[in-house]
Protein backbone atom coordinates (compact mmCIF):
# COMPACT_ATOMS: atom_id res chain seq x y z
CA UNK A 1 0.00 0.00 0.00
CA UNK A 2 1.66 3.59 -0.76
CA UNK A 3 1.28 5.82 2.02
CA UNK A 4 -1.18 8.21 0.29
CA UNK A 5 -3.36 5.27 0.63
CA UNK A 6 -2.67 4.26 3.90
CA UNK A 7 -3.06 7.56 5.00
CA UNK A 8 -6.40 7.57 3.69
CA UNK A 9 -7.72 4.50 5.20
CA UNK A 10 -6.63 5.67 8.99
CA UNK A 11 -8.43 8.87 8.45
CA UNK A 12 -11.45 6.93 7.12
CA UNK A 13 -11.02 4.09 9.52
CA UNK A 14 -11.00 6.36 12.22
CA UNK A 15 -14.39 7.83 10.97
CA UNK A 16 -15.90 5.09 10.70
CA UNK A 17 -15.06 3.41 13.65
CA UNK A 18 -13.79 6.30 16.47
CA UNK A 19 -12.99 3.28 19.06
CA UNK A 20 -11.33 0.54 16.58
CA UNK A 21 -9.18 2.56 14.43
CA UNK A 22 -6.85 5.03 15.58
CA UNK A 23 -6.96 8.43 13.91
CA UNK A 24 -3.42 9.61 11.49
CA UNK A 25 -1.26 10.60 14.80
CA UNK A 26 -0.52 14.35 13.15
CA UNK A 27 -4.08 15.14 12.94
CA UNK A 28 -5.64 17.08 16.03
CA UNK A 29 -8.49 15.01 17.53
CA UNK A 30 -10.55 18.09 17.42
CA UNK A 31 -10.43 18.14 14.04
CA UNK A 32 -10.56 14.71 13.67
CA UNK A 33 -14.07 14.93 15.61
CA UNK A 34 -15.53 17.32 12.82
CA UNK A 35 -15.24 15.00 10.26
CA UNK A 36 -16.48 11.72 12.54
CA UNK A 37 -19.45 14.13 13.63
CA UNK A 38 -20.40 15.35 10.56
CA UNK A 39 -20.16 12.13 8.03
CA UNK A 40 -21.99 10.31 11.13
CA UNK A 41 -24.82 12.57 11.26
CA UNK A 42 -25.28 12.71 7.59
CA UNK A 43 -26.05 8.65 6.85
CA UNK A 44 -27.79 8.75 10.65
CA UNK A 45 -30.70 11.43 9.12
CA UNK A 46 -30.93 10.48 5.79
CA UNK A 47 -31.61 6.46 6.90
CA UNK A 48 -34.18 8.03 9.71
CA UNK A 49 -35.93 9.52 6.61
CA UNK A 50 -35.74 6.54 4.91
CA UNK A 51 -36.59 3.97 7.03
CA UNK A 52 -39.05 5.90 9.44
CA UNK A 53 -41.25 3.93 11.43
CA UNK A 54 -37.91 1.53 12.13
CA UNK A 55 -36.29 4.71 13.22
CA UNK A 56 -39.81 5.57 15.72
CA UNK A 57 -40.11 2.14 16.80
CA UNK A 58 -36.19 2.65 18.22
CA UNK A 59 -34.87 4.04 21.09
CA UNK A 60 -32.07 6.08 20.68
CA UNK A 61 -29.84 3.93 22.38
CA UNK A 62 -30.94 0.70 19.99
CA UNK A 63 -31.16 3.02 16.69
CA UNK A 64 -27.66 4.53 16.89
CA UNK A 65 -26.20 1.18 18.23
CA UNK A 66 -27.69 -0.41 14.89
CA UNK A 67 -26.65 2.72 12.54
CA UNK A 68 -23.30 2.84 14.31
CA UNK A 69 -22.86 -1.13 13.14
CA UNK A 70 -23.52 -0.52 9.54
CA UNK A 71 -21.30 3.05 9.35
CA UNK A 72 -18.41 0.65 10.75
CA UNK A 73 -18.49 -2.40 9.24
CA UNK A 74 -20.66 -2.01 5.75
CA UNK A 75 -18.52 -1.47 2.81
CA UNK A 76 -20.84 0.25 0.09
CA UNK A 77 -20.73 -0.24 -3.45
CA UNK A 78 -21.84 3.05 -4.84
CA UNK A 79 -21.46 6.79 -3.37
CA UNK A 80 -24.71 7.64 -4.47
CA UNK A 81 -27.72 8.80 -1.58
CA UNK A 82 -30.62 6.77 -3.14
CA UNK A 83 -28.80 3.87 -3.13
CA UNK A 84 -27.90 3.82 0.51
CA UNK A 85 -31.34 2.53 1.54
CA UNK A 86 -30.43 -0.38 -0.74
CA UNK A 87 -26.78 -0.47 0.94
CA UNK A 88 -28.21 -0.55 4.70
CA UNK A 89 -31.08 -3.46 3.43
CA UNK A 90 -28.25 -5.77 1.95
CA UNK A 91 -26.26 -4.72 5.20
CA UNK A 92 -29.14 -6.14 7.26
CA UNK A 93 -29.28 -9.22 5.09
CA UNK A 94 -26.52 -10.45 4.28
CA UNK A 95 -23.91 -8.92 6.83
CA UNK A 96 -25.61 -8.21 10.41
CA UNK A 97 -27.16 -11.71 10.76
CA UNK A 98 -29.42 -11.67 14.21
CA UNK A 99 -28.48 -9.89 17.10
CA UNK A 100 -29.61 -9.88 20.60
CA UNK A 101 -32.39 -7.55 20.79
CA UNK A 102 -33.29 -7.00 17.23
CA UNK A 103 -36.88 -7.34 16.51
CA UNK A 104 -37.98 -10.37 14.72
CA UNK A 105 -39.74 -8.83 11.93
CA UNK A 106 -36.57 -6.14 11.60
CA UNK A 107 -35.49 -7.26 8.06
CA UNK A 108 -39.18 -7.67 6.31
CA UNK A 109 -39.82 -4.15 8.10
CA UNK A 110 -36.65 -2.68 6.52
CA UNK A 111 -37.59 -4.25 2.97
CA UNK A 112 -41.35 -2.85 3.36
CA UNK A 113 -40.42 0.38 3.69
CA UNK A 114 -37.43 -0.01 1.48
CA UNK A 115 -40.26 -0.97 -1.57
CA UNK A 116 -42.14 2.15 -0.90
CA UNK A 117 -38.99 4.43 -1.47
CA UNK A 118 -37.86 2.45 -4.69
CA UNK A 119 -40.94 3.02 -6.01
CA UNK A 120 -41.39 6.34 -5.47
CA UNK A 121 -37.78 7.16 -7.61
CA UNK A 122 -38.16 4.27 -10.28
CA UNK A 123 -37.74 6.19 -13.53
CA UNK A 124 -40.81 4.06 -15.51
CA UNK A 125 -43.81 5.13 -16.00
CA UNK A 126 -47.91 3.07 -16.42
CA UNK A 127 -47.34 3.07 -20.08
CA UNK A 128 -51.18 2.64 -20.99
CA UNK A 129 -49.94 2.28 -25.04
CA UNK A 130 -52.11 -0.42 -25.99
CA UNK A 131 -54.21 -1.01 -22.73
CA UNK A 132 -58.03 -0.55 -22.65
CA UNK A 133 -58.53 0.50 -19.52
CA UNK A 134 -62.64 -0.10 -19.44
CA UNK A 135 -61.95 -3.30 -20.78
CA UNK A 136 -63.92 -6.33 -19.26
CA UNK A 137 -61.65 -7.44 -16.95
CA UNK A 138 -62.95 -11.19 -17.48
CA UNK A 139 -63.32 -11.27 -21.02
CA UNK A 140 -60.18 -9.63 -21.52
CA UNK A 141 -56.17 -9.69 -20.81
CA UNK A 142 -55.73 -8.20 -17.19
CA UNK A 143 -52.77 -6.25 -17.55
CA UNK A 144 -50.13 -5.77 -13.91
CA UNK A 145 -48.79 -2.53 -14.12
CA UNK A 146 -45.03 -2.88 -13.69
CA UNK A 147 -45.12 -0.55 -10.57
CA UNK A 148 -47.47 -2.86 -8.39
CA UNK A 149 -44.79 -5.19 -6.69
CA UNK A 150 -46.29 -7.74 -4.82
CA UNK A 151 -44.80 -9.66 -1.52
CA UNK A 152 -45.52 -12.12 1.06
CA UNK A 153 -44.26 -11.30 4.87
CA UNK A 154 -44.22 -13.30 7.77
CA UNK A 155 -45.26 -10.20 9.55
CA UNK A 156 -48.01 -7.45 8.98
CA UNK A 157 -44.89 -5.43 8.17
CA UNK A 158 -47.76 -2.73 7.16
CA UNK A 159 -49.15 -2.37 10.83
CA UNK A 160 -46.23 -1.87 12.26
CA UNK A 161 -45.87 0.54 14.65
CA UNK A 162 -44.67 1.74 18.73
CA UNK A 163 -47.69 0.16 20.32
CA UNK A 164 -47.41 -2.81 18.11
CA UNK A 165 -44.60 -4.98 18.31
CA UNK A 166 -45.28 -8.46 17.25
CA UNK A 167 -42.82 -10.98 18.88
CA UNK A 168 -43.72 -14.07 16.91
CA UNK A 169 -45.24 -14.12 13.27
CA UNK A 170 -48.35 -15.03 12.53
CA UNK A 171 -49.91 -18.07 11.23
CA UNK A 172 -50.90 -16.98 8.19
CA UNK A 173 -48.21 -15.07 5.78
CA UNK A 174 -48.92 -10.94 5.03
CA UNK A 175 -49.84 -10.44 1.37
CA UNK A 176 -49.28 -7.26 0.19
CA UNK A 177 -49.35 -5.21 -2.98
CA UNK A 178 -47.16 -1.99 -2.91
CA UNK A 179 -47.82 0.07 -6.13
CA UNK A 180 -47.56 3.44 -7.40
CA UNK A 181 -50.41 4.82 -9.54
CA UNK A 182 -51.47 7.25 -12.19
CA UNK A 183 -50.69 10.38 -9.78
CA UNK A 184 -47.46 9.10 -8.67
CA UNK A 185 -48.88 8.36 -5.03
CA UNK A 186 -47.32 5.78 -3.85
CA UNK A 187 -50.11 2.84 -1.68
CA UNK A 188 -50.32 -0.54 -0.73
CA UNK A 189 -53.23 -3.48 -0.61
CA UNK A 190 -53.71 -6.22 1.44
CA UNK A 191 -54.42 -9.14 -0.63
CA UNK A 192 -55.89 -13.08 0.90
CA UNK A 193 -54.68 -15.63 -0.49
CA UNK A 194 -56.56 -16.12 -3.23
CA UNK A 195 -56.05 -12.59 -4.39
CA UNK A 196 -52.37 -12.53 -3.88
CA UNK A 197 -52.48 -16.00 -6.14
CA UNK A 198 -54.34 -14.27 -8.75
CA UNK A 199 -51.57 -11.12 -9.01
CA UNK A 200 -49.17 -13.91 -9.22
CA UNK A 201 -50.46 -15.64 -12.32
CA UNK A 202 -50.82 -11.68 -13.47
CA UNK A 203 -47.22 -11.28 -13.45
CA UNK A 204 -46.60 -14.17 -14.84
CA UNK A 205 -47.69 -12.52 -18.04
CA UNK A 206 -49.37 -15.96 -19.83
CA UNK A 207 -51.46 -13.94 -21.85
CA UNK A 208 -54.26 -15.79 -20.57
CA UNK A 209 -57.81 -13.94 -20.02
CA UNK A 210 -59.16 -13.00 -16.27
CA UNK A 211 -61.60 -15.27 -16.59
CA UNK A 212 -59.15 -18.01 -17.27
CA UNK A 213 -56.79 -17.06 -14.51
CA UNK A 214 -60.08 -17.62 -11.81
CA UNK A 215 -60.59 -20.60 -13.58
CA UNK A 216 -56.77 -21.96 -13.03
CA UNK A 217 -57.59 -20.82 -8.76
CA UNK A 218 -61.31 -22.86 -9.33
CA UNK A 219 -59.10 -25.92 -9.65
CA UNK A 220 -56.17 -25.02 -7.21
CA UNK A 221 -58.98 -24.32 -4.53
CA UNK A 222 -61.57 -27.73 -5.54
CA UNK A 223 -64.04 -25.06 -5.33
CA UNK A 224 -67.92 -26.07 -5.40
CA UNK A 225 -69.18 -23.73 -6.98
CA UNK A 226 -66.83 -22.11 -9.20
CA UNK A 227 -69.13 -18.67 -10.32
CA UNK A 228 -68.61 -17.63 -7.17
CA UNK A 229 -64.75 -17.36 -7.24
CA UNK A 230 -65.31 -16.26 -10.59
CA UNK A 231 -67.67 -13.55 -9.17
CA UNK A 232 -65.32 -13.06 -6.39
CA UNK A 233 -62.14 -12.26 -8.43
CA UNK A 234 -63.90 -9.50 -10.57
CA UNK A 235 -64.52 -7.85 -7.73
CA UNK A 236 -60.75 -8.30 -6.85
CA UNK A 237 -59.92 -6.98 -10.40
CA UNK A 238 -61.98 -4.09 -10.60
CA UNK A 239 -60.71 -3.26 -7.13
CA UNK A 240 -56.96 -3.76 -8.62
CA UNK A 241 -57.99 -1.59 -11.36
CA UNK A 242 -59.05 1.29 -9.15
CA UNK A 243 -55.85 1.64 -7.74
CA UNK A 244 -54.19 1.55 -11.43
CA UNK A 245 -52.54 -2.25 -10.14
CA UNK A 246 -54.28 -3.29 -13.00
CA UNK A 247 -55.08 -0.83 -15.34
CA UNK A 248 -56.68 -2.35 -17.87
CA UNK A 249 -56.62 -4.92 -20.53
CA UNK A 250 -54.79 -5.57 -23.73
CA UNK A 251 -56.52 -3.67 -26.54
CA UNK A 252 -57.84 -6.01 -29.23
Amino acid sequence: MKPFQKRQFEFTGNIRDPDGAPAPRDIEDRRMEIYRDLLYKNVQSFLAGCFPVLRRICSDERWHSLVRDYFRNHRAHTPLFPKMPQEFLHYLEHERGIQPGDFPFLLELAHYEWVELALSIDPREIDLTGIDADGDLLGGIPVLSPLAWPFAYRFPVHRIKPDFLPETAPDQPTYLVIYRDLEDQIGFLELNPVSARLVELMQQESGRTGRELMQQIVVELQHPDPAVVIQGGLEILEALRGKNVVPGVRAR
